[in-house]
């Protein structure tokens, strides 16, 4: 019994290779927890799923004005969660389309939408799998989305929204920097009912292990949840980018780089900054380095 329990504590604390382990469907579709993340979503106060309500305000002006937005603008949000951008974009005049793997989520955008009388086109899917024969003028990939996905995953995205942008089209998002890296530090804990309730509406014990990946520039978040009758691992990954490796990747994707900013409302970069946004143009040629 003893030597099961320890083989058992050495599995949850064991260190998958980067990106080993995908399990997005575990927050977005499940049940529970994507009516938890709506929750955090809609928390006006805080950032922690969304930009707080009034940074989201500030970020759509200047989006507005960078990238001239009016009524002949089509607009693709990857990751539009409950419609917070969305929205506001629609109420802008703009051509909007959100893909979100959130059906909770998605369902209250869609009343938003019908409640102010907007017209926006909602699609649920996985944004890796996205498709469509329309072209946009702009894509957006906003609170750090794009550092979740491993290096394949960022290259099969980049081009994606390499094929469904327009001739001059512009890509906005935003990711973490390596001043966030720094901060980050290796833990082991373990709680009853950890996020207050958050992975379960029933009982269980939640080991959450934070391992830091020096050389990939990685932080992991494992949660291992523990119930009574079943057990789950949810793989929160993230990745940290320095301006110049941010800069490469576009490049080496088949972009050009138009600006680089602290975040996505515009403000200027410095190199303090815990979060990089870029803004970045296709290419008349795609490369493939």
């Amino acid at each position: 019994m003893v030597s099961l329990m320890f083989k058992k504590l050495n599995e949850i604390n064991s260190r998958p290779a980067p990106f080993q382990f995908y399990t997005a469907d575990e927050l977005w579709a499940n049940e529970h927890t994507s009516k938890q993340m709506l929750e955090y979503h809609l928390n006006e106060a805080i950032d922690l799923s969304s930009r707080n309500k009034s940074f989201i305000e500030r970020s759509v002006e200047w989006i507005v004005s960078h990238f001239g937005v009016d009524k002949n603008t089509e607009i693709a949000d990857f990751g539009c969660g409950p419609g917070l951008y969305t929205t506001i974009l629609a109420e802008r005049d703009a051509n909007v389309t959100g893909i979100d793997f959130s059906e909770n989520s998605l369902k209250y955008a869609k009343q938003v939408a019908a409640k102010k009388g907007l017209i926006i086109n909602y699609i649920l899917t996985n944004y890796l799998d996205f498709d469509t024969p329309d072209s946009f003028d702009l894509i957006t990939m906003i609170m750090c989305d794009f550092c979740a996905l491993s290096p394949e995953q960022r290259k099969k995205m980049l081009s994606k929204f390499h094929s469904l942008l327009k001739p001059d089209g512009s890509v906005l998002l935003d990711v973490y920097s390596l001043n966030s890296f720094n901060q980050k530090e290796e833990s082991a804990t373990y709680e009853l009912n950890q996020l207050n309730g958050f992975w379960s509406s029933e009982d269980y014990y939640c080991f959450v292990n934070t391992f830091k990946y020096d050389k990939e520039k990685v932080i992991l978040d494992k949660y291992t949840i523990i119930e009574e009758s079943r057990k789950r691992v949810v793989y929160n990954w993230l990745q940290y980018f320095s301006k110049d490796s941010l800069r490469k990747e576009f490049e080496d994707n088949g972009f050009k780089i138009e600006g680089i900013y602290s975040d996505v409302a515009g403000k200027t970069f410095t190199p303090e900054s815990p979060e990089i946004a870029i803004v970045a143009k296709k290419s008349q040629v795609k490369t493939n380095a």
